[in-house]
């Protein structure tokens, strides 16, 4: 009976250790199995979004300098640059938005805006052949703060605040796009909008609108060309310029808006950023002996600091 017992527990055993050996194979099996996309699923990616965002500072001190200068001085410079771009069959809608703000401290001139700057920019596409679209564009661009402008004695006075100018660009048109790193847009027919939120600008007749007036409309012609290039994994440039001519007043003086930007990858976090913007506009006063001309309008910095793409 004992011999008869122990066959049973033994062959009881058996069976149980060949099930589980089964299971653990089985198991096994399974999380090594690679899984394959069904041919059917036609499912692909139509949005691409990122960007960068980057601070760069830069500070200095001087005791009993014989050369001179400011005894202390600290610029401090971040810009913030996101985009999502959306394709799908022969719809593209490409989104972009920069934001630049500067600041700069000296023991001569004391604290100071350099840089602010918000720049909306979105345009759809319809595809009518392999290189060429048909849409419309929209663009806004303003600032943040109150600016002023300074006289040699550091005198200061106001001249701008956020939507104080503020433009806004509404722009059907055709786009060529032979690649993906250049674009150039253009539209013979576009509206454009001038505002002066503030009660002070605005009552002095500020960036082109009629004096006590908060507007101003214009219709024209207009043309963007955009560029974005990766060189290398150190190098990348970014540009971009936009022309406007004004059929209602003056349409042979062009406004030009032009924005270039380099950055160079030192180490994984570390960059060099070099920027160089260039501005005319004919109705932005701002300049000669009576504040009572247009001028180009330059702004080139070079600063090293910390970039983050994502």
């Amino acid at each position: 009976m004992k011999k008869l017992l122990f066959l049973v527990f033994a062959l009881g055993s058996s069976c149980f250790l060949f099930a589980q050996d089964e299971t653990v194979q089985a198991l096994k099996k399974d999380a090594e199995r690679t899984i394959q996309k069904d041919p059917n699923d036609t499912t692909s990616k139509t949005w691409k979004t990122g960007g960068f965002v980057g601070i760069n500072a830069a500070q200095g001190s001087l005791s009993n300098w014989a050369a001179g200068g400011d005894k202390f001085s600290l610029a401090v410079n971040g810009n913030l640059s996101l985009y999502a771009f959306h394709k799908k069959n022969k719809h593209t809608w490409d989104n972009t938005l920069d934001i630049n703000l500067g600041y700069i401290n000296t023991t001569s001139l004391g604290s100071r805006k350099n840089d602010d700057r918000i720049d909306l920019l979105s345009k759809y596409g319809y595809a009518i052949g392999p290189k060429w679209n048909v849409g419309a564009l929209f663009n806004f661009r303003s600032q943040l703060f109150k600016g002023y402008a300074y006289d040699d004695d550091g005198n200061r006075t106001f001249n701008s605040n956020f939507f104080s100018p503020a433009y806004v660009l509404l722009s059907p048109g055709v786009e060529w796009k032979p690649n993906n790193e250049f674009s150039a847009f253009i539209s013979p027919a576009t509206v454009r909008w001038t505002i002066v939120k503030n009660d002070s600008l605005a009552a002095v007749g500020a960036y082109g609108v009629d004096p006590g007036k908060h507007s101003r409309t214009e219709f024209g012609a207009f043309a963007s060309l955009n560029y974005m290039k990766e060189i290398n994994k150190m190098f990348s440039y970014k540009s971009r310029m936009d022309l406007y001519s004004n059929y209602l007043k003056n349409p042979k003086n062009i406004d030009v808006y032009w924005t270039n930007m380099i950055n160079m990858k030192l180490t994984k976090f570390l960059t060099l950023t070099y920027s160089l913007d260039l501005i005319y506009d004919d109705d932005v006063k701002l300049f000669g002996e009576n504040n009572d001309s247009p001028a180009t309008q330059i702004k080139s910095m070079l600063g090293l600091g910390f970039l983050v793409k994502f």
